[in-house]
Order: structure tokens, then sequence, then C-alpha cells
């Protein structure tokens, strides 16, 4: 057991942390591998044990305490890629038919589709362009 350095016992530590980090897929096993590889080095430089763990308690905690709540602030946000009816609003739509409170239809985005004007009153000819304020069942709302 002498013969092996105490960085190679960090590097198992390492490897270890690594497994739960897999299996669980917590990304603070990750973070605690990566501070068990900075203790190896330090461990490599010839440093004492207390440089060994003081290296790996202040990466690990640096990497938890700065990595995490960005990890969290990524994971709240809604996706930049909008699909489906969402990718539909605000776009622009060509009027086919005559378009007014009650019904008409648009050309959105290569397809035909059932419209009516949000504003009641209003009544948008064919050739107009139009905006998709949105989407109810399969008729787009327009101004």
């Amino acid at each position: 057991m002498d013969d092996i350095g105490s960085w190679v016992w960090w590097l198992v530590g390492a490897a270890a942390l690594g497994i739960p980090l897999v299996v669980t897929a917590m990304p603070e096993f990750g973070m605690l591998a990566v501070g068990a590889v900075a203790a190896a080095v330090v461990a490599a430089f010839g440093l004492g044990a207390v440089a060994q763990v003081i290296a790996f308690l202040v990466v690990s905690v640096a990497l938890v305490a700065v990595v995490r709540p960005i990890a969290n602030r990524h994971s709240r946000q809604r996706p930049r890629l909008v699909t489906g009816i969402e990718a539909l609003k605000g776009r622009q739509a060509v009027v086919l038919e005559r378009v007014d409170g009650s019904g008409g239809r648009v050309k959105l985005a290569g397809e035909v589709w059932s419209a009516r004007a949000l504003d009641g009153d209003r009544a948008y000819e064919a050739g107009q362009e139009v905006d998709v304020v949105d989407i109810e069942g399969a008729t787009a709302i327009v101004i």
C-alpha cells in the first residue's frame, strides 16, 4: 500500500464518485469528482494530506456554489425553440377569404387555416397581410 501514492487514491476516489454521477445523474457527484482530481494534482506535487484535503474541499465547494445555481437557472428557462401552435403566434398570414369576427381563411406557414378577427368589428380582405395573435383550436385569431 505504501508503494501507491496518495494521488492514485484521489483518482480512485474521483472514479468512484463518477459511478453515482452516471447512475443518479446528480451533477454534484461530478463536482466532487473534480475536487478529488484537484486533490490528486496537489498530491502529485508532493504536498501533504492537509493541502490535499483543502484542495478537495475548496474546488468541490466552489463548483457546487458556482455551477449549481447556474444549472438550476438554466433548467427553469423555457426552451428557445418553440414548436406547434406556439411557433405560429406572432407570425404573419395572408388573407385568402375575407376575415371578420365570424370567420374567414388565411394562409399561415404554408397551410390554409380558418381565421377570425380579434376585433369583431374589423374585416380584412383577400390579399392583406395580418398578424396571428392566438390560435384557438384550428382557428387563427388575427389582427
